[in-house]
């Protein structure tokens, strides 16, 4: 009676363990009631099986134990749950206390070591198979693992080795095999292997064909892999969705979306990944209208809930500069998590909101959510965008105690910081206190020296980045040409030029192109300027045009100056620079008439010249000042102070320089007017309430004038007080009389 019995219950226990494993526990109850003890090894072996696959290892253990007679079953049955469990000193006990195994026993142990990442350990028990009796022979799953461990191992030798194994077993031709074989190369960047793999697989079934692609893809082989892809009878929807992403990760946006159509068109199921990688497309290409029909076929097929595909719409709408769009789908996302929120603040401070960064992340940090290296490394860059040394100092603070400090990419973004904030001995101790400096740590540092002006530091630091063998990119060396251009370096600037080209591989930008403008310009060699210009590739943009007609009006130089005015208004027509520049060049030679006549075309264009303004921060507030301004509470005290410092300049030798006024008054009219330029009040406003052993940091959001430059030396010997001016082009350091700048801006 009892032996139909015991089957019955083996049976659903078989069933159980494969549909309802959580039943385990109420047919334990029910064998222990109606069998005679014990009951028989078939029937215990049944339940220690469906105990572990329902997950309780716990109960599988004593099952085994109470055990009178396990077999080798029994045992390999443990040996899967404890693997599966990641127990694996458990594991490793039991198959070293076991007397008989076969291939099952091993492949358990390996597969229990693989998949809690001791991938060297999976390595020693196959060697242990190898050398154990001839009886036990890998499978084509003990080799499919151990291909997938030298895989994680990033072990070539051992790959290989495996591969010949592999062959000589026979399994060459077998797709379970094959397919992480040519996983195994791809990711180790041996396409040819992967691609031999692949050819000796007979029946290569569409996983094999998803991953020789993904292989190709990752490798950079994108026509190869298209034309994979097009010889494929049977697709998928991973076929697909690794060909939209493809593309997309190697700058084909444009297939991308093509791909992308061809996929709907098929009537293939897109998920989060698709939708994802598509996305990102858009975004690379700016493609806004593209993007706004995908989201709406993304609410059609109700996947706007979804966190990942909600985070991928917040990035797209960013780099489309649609950041108001990016902040609507982000504010109905119902669920959020870390990288929808580092969408966000990044998205902000891609289109120069700043500000908005630094709130977001506030906000996120009071929804409970902790930042990750990313995130932190964003806030801070927005920090040093808005060259904000108390918050950035704060986020510094921050990444010490939630121990991000380590990631590169937070130093790199603090030394960034301290580098535009003017604290450039500081980004420097900081540099030195990194283990490892990649490309952006250099190039981070020695763009803040250049816009220190401090140029030898500049050069000596570009000179030791390329003997430690790092690569520059072009924002290196435009750092390097700017601080060439700052110190008057013509011929090292035009060296460093050429080298980039030849040396270096890098094709000039525009930004490259003005800096070159603004070497000569500023050295007063305008007409090699105008020749540099007509030999370039393409026009400059409006900054290049500006840089030279700003050297025209320095030197007086009104032909060269008309010539890139005019080119100016060409490309730029609302642009007031070449107005005002020009107003200036006139005015400084009394040319009244032609000034008045400047204006008039600005009024008639409807051009408006930005206001200047500057600004500094006390106790976590901002005060802005403009020119003549009255506004702020404390004006009175503002003003005097003012008049006492000019007193006092004027006993030092100080004279005002009126060059900048562009009104045909009487000079002491002029005088007055430079008096109370905004960086002069928002100094006196420093000098009043900033403490004497603190900088007074001051932001402008044009270029200081001559005599503001002038001025600010003498009140920073008066004062005794270093004076931080980060202008519309670089920062200057006043101290004891004397500029950062060598009075070369």
């Amino acid at each position: 009676m009892s032996r139909p019995l015991s089957s019955q219950y083996a049976a659903l226990l078989s069933a159980a363990a494969r549909t309802e494993p959580h039943v385990a526990g109420a047919l334990h109850c029910v064998i222990l009631r109606t069998l005679p003890h014990p009951p028989p090894t078939y029937l215990l072996n049944h339940l220690l099986t469906a105990y572990g696959k329902a997950g309780r290892h716990a109960r599988a253990r004593r099952v085994f134990d109470a055990m009178p007679h396990p077999n080798l079953f029994t045992y390999n049955a443990l040996l899967s749950t404890l693997a599966h469990a990641r127990l694996l000193s458990d594991m490793e006990a039991l198959f070293a206390s076991m007397t008989q195994r076969d291939i099952v026993s091993y492949n358990a142990v390996i597969a229990g070591f693989s998949g809690g990442g001791s991938h060297a350990q999976a390595v020693r028990v196959y060697l242990a198979l190898l050398q154990a009796d001839s009886s036990v022979r890998p499978s084509r799953i003990t080799m499919s693992t151990m291909v997938m461990a030298a895989s994680a191992l990033g072990d070539r030798a051992l790959g290989k080795q495996f591969h010949c194994q592999i062959l000589r077993l026979g399994f060459g031709a077998n797709a379970f095999v094959g397919s992480p074989l040519v996983d195994m190369y791809a990711k180790m960047s041996l396409v040819g292997d992967a691609k031999r793999a692949f050819d000796e697989v007979d029946s290569k079934n569409v996983v094999m064909y998803n991953t020789m692609i993904t292989g190709l893809l990752r490798c950079k082989m994108v026509e190869e892999a298209r034309r994979l892809f097009e010889v494929m009878t049977d697709r998928d929807s991973i076929t697909w969705t690794t060909m939209v992403t493809g593309f997309t990760q190697n700058g084909l946006e444009s297939e991308a979306l093509e791909i992308f159509r061809r996929m709907r068109f098929q009537g293939i199921a897109i998920d989060q990944y698709t939708f994802g990688s598509i996305l990102t497309a858009c975004g690379a290409l700016s493609a806004l209208e593209q993007g706004k029909q995908i989201h709406a076929y993304i609410i059609r097929t109700r996947y706007d809930d979804n966190v990942f595909v909600g985070s991928a719409l917040v990035d797209m709408y960013s780099k489309c500069r649609s950041i108001k769009l990016a902040e609507t789908v982000f504010r109905r996302m119902t669920c959020k998590n870390i990288i929808s929120w580092t969408a966000l603040i990044v998205g902000y401070g891609q289109n120069g909101c700043s500000e908005e960064a630094v709130r977001v992340f506030s906000e996120m940090q009071r929804d409970g959510i902790d930042p990750d290296d990313y995130t932190l490394g964003s806030v801070i860059s927005s920090c040093a965008n808005l060259a904000s040394l108390e918050e950035g100092a704060q986020f510094h603070c921050l990444a010490l105690v939630s121990g991000l400090m380590h990631y590169i990419t937070v130093s790199n973004a603090l030394v960034t910081l301290y580098g535009k904030c003017g604290s450039i001995e500081d980004a420097h101790r900081l540099f030195d206190e990194m283990s490892f400096h990649d490309q952006v740590s250099w190039t981070a540092l020695v763009s803040g020296y250049a816009q220190f002006g401090r140029a030898k530091e500049t050069i000596d630091l570009f000179e030791k980045m390329l003997a430690k063998g790092v690569k520059p990119d072009g924002v290196t060396f435009i750092g390097v040409l700017s601080a060439c251009s700052r110190a008057g370096f013509v011929e090292k600037g035009r060296s460093y030029f050429h080298s980039m080209q030849k040396d270096h591989g890098i094709v000039p930008i525009d930004d490259h192109y003005t800096c070159m403008i603004d070497l000569y310009s500023r050295s007063g060699k305008l007409k090699e300027a105008e020749e540099f210009i007509k030999q370039m590739p393409m026009h400059p943009d409006a900054i290049g045009w500006g840089t030279l007609l700003s050297a025209c009006r320095l030197r007086g130089d009104m032909e060269i100056g008309k010539w890139a005015a005019e080119n100016l208004l060409e490309i730029d027509p609302q642009n007031p620079a070449s107005y005002v520049l020009l107003c200036s060049m006139h005015a400084a030679k009394g040319q009244w008439n032609e000034v008045a006549q400047l204006r008039r075309g600005m009024r008639d264009r409807q051009v408006k010249k930005e206001p200047g303004c500057s600004w500094i921060k006390y106790k976590n507030k901002v005060h802005i000042f403009s020119a003549d301004d009255q506004s702020h509470p404390c004006s009175k005290g503002i003003y005097e102070k003012l008049e006492w410092l000019n007193s006092k300049m004027l006993e030092e030798g100080y004279k005002p320089d009126v060059s900048s006024v562009l009104h045909d008054v009487a000079d002491t009219d002029k005088v007055h007017m430079v008096s109370h330029h905004s960086e002069k009040l928002a100094i006196a406003f420093g000098l009043i309430f900033v403490p004497q052993e603190m900088p007074i940091r001051i932001v402008k959001n044009l270029r200081v004038c001559v005599d503001c430059h002038n001025a600010t030396k003498f009140i920073s010997k008066i004062t005794g007080r270093d004076i931080l001016v980060r202008d519309a082009v670089r920062f200057h350091k006043f101290s004891d009389g004397v500029c950062s700048c060598g009075d070369f801006w």
